[in-house]
């Protein structure tokens, strides 16, 4: 009869696969940083999909196996397993790095995975970072000038104080990782090691939430914009045009209007009728018709320099301004712009 394995047999085997797993995912987020590709290139989204497959397989590993508690400390929790404390926000680093989803949707799910990641570390004393959700009355609270200015320099003393211990940080990991690459690395190295990965991890998870807040300021605005754009009223789009026929005659109008009845047709005089309504063509039947040089008579012109005399006269007699202004400009022009000036015949 076969031996059955225990439930401790069963818990290593969840154990050892969610190690592999964990630490395959690890290497592909790591050499993300040494490929020369842009993010964008297929190459490199075909890896961060990846590892992002891996994680979430081994945050459903970690979930049933119960690794962690808040009822624990950070000491009860085992030295190899305070590694998977990091899969939230290895999670969130991936996800923005993601490029064919909505950024809105991107933004959202990294936030969700990086403020998982510090509640946790707060639950274990790791942090004692402070949601900005947990505090609604400050931002009804009006602040004063010397009050906003103190934010600002504290703001500023705070990031440049994360920014050195960063650094520190990074210098120690590093030498760290040379120790854990010897085989005689002790427990006490390993949980050094892991514990200075997940304080990093601290300051860049609170360094992104801080980008993403910011983010989604804009997005929202440039949503509002879209939006405002899409509501406002369009113009009226022109009347289609439509074709204009002319035709000689009523007879050819008939046989137009019969053959094509979607064609608006008119004759020849109905064109020329529609133009004097419209005031484009002069009207044959008026009686003061403007004087034509060509077809004029001496007769003619003679009638037409006694009527703009007369008109010159009643227009001085009754001391109309227009007529005045105009000829005292007239005569101010003659006095300065003697009679054949302009006319210089291509002489210099």
């Amino acid at each position: 009869m076969a031996n059955v394995p225990s439930s401790a047999d069963n818990l290593d085997l969840e154990n050892q696969s969610l190690s592999s797993i964990f630490q395959e995912g690890l290497d592909l987020y790591n050499n993300l940083g040494k490929i020369d590709e842009p993010t964008n290139s297929p190459s490199v989204q075909a890896n961060i999909k990846k590892a992002i497959h891996l994680f979430e397989n081994a945050t459903r590993l970690v979930s049933l196996t119960g690794l962690f508690s808040t009822n624990e400390s950070i000491e009860e929790v085992a030295t190899e397993d305070l590694r998977f404390l990091l899969l939230p926000a290895l999670l969130g680093a991936l996800c923005l790095k993601i490029t064919s989803r909505d950024r809105k949707d991107i933004t959202n799910v990294s936030e969700i995975y990086y403020k998982d990641f510090l509640q946790r570390c707060n639950d274990y004393g790791l942090s004692n970072y402070k949601f900005h959700d947990e505090k609604p009355s400050d931002a009804n609270t009006q602040k004063t000038d010397l009050e906003e200015i103190t934010v600002a320099i504290n703001s500023r003393a705070g990031k440049i104080q994360r920014f050195k211990e960063q650094k520190e940080l990074k210098a120690k990991l590093e030498q760290l990782k040379c120790n854990m690459e010897n085989e005689n690395a002790d427990d006490e190295i390993k949980r050094n090691y892991f514990l200075t990965m997940i304080k990093l991890f601290i300051y860049e998870a609170i360094d992104e939430l801080s980008s993403i807040l910011s983010e989604k300021q804009i997005l929202e605005h440039m949503a509002q914009i879209n939006k405002d754009v899409q509501i406002k009223p369009k113009r009226p789009p022109p009347p289609p045009l439509k074709p204009v026929i002319i035709t000689r005659d009523e007879v050819q109008k008939a046989v137009f209007g019969a053959g094509y009845p979607a064609l608006p047709v008119m004759s020849v005089q109905e064109f020329y009728e529609k133009r004097v309504q419209d005031g484009i063509f002069p009207n044959p039947n008026a009686t003061n018709k403007p004087l034509c040089l060509q077809d004029a008579t001496p007769e003619d012109i003679s009638l037409r320099d006694t009527q703009e005399e007369e008109e010159k006269e009643k227009k001085q007699e009754e001391d109309d301004p227009d007529f005045l202004q105009h000829m005292r400009e007239t005569d101010e022009f003659k006095d300065d712009h003697r009679r054949g000036w302009g006319n210089r015949m291509n002489r210099s």
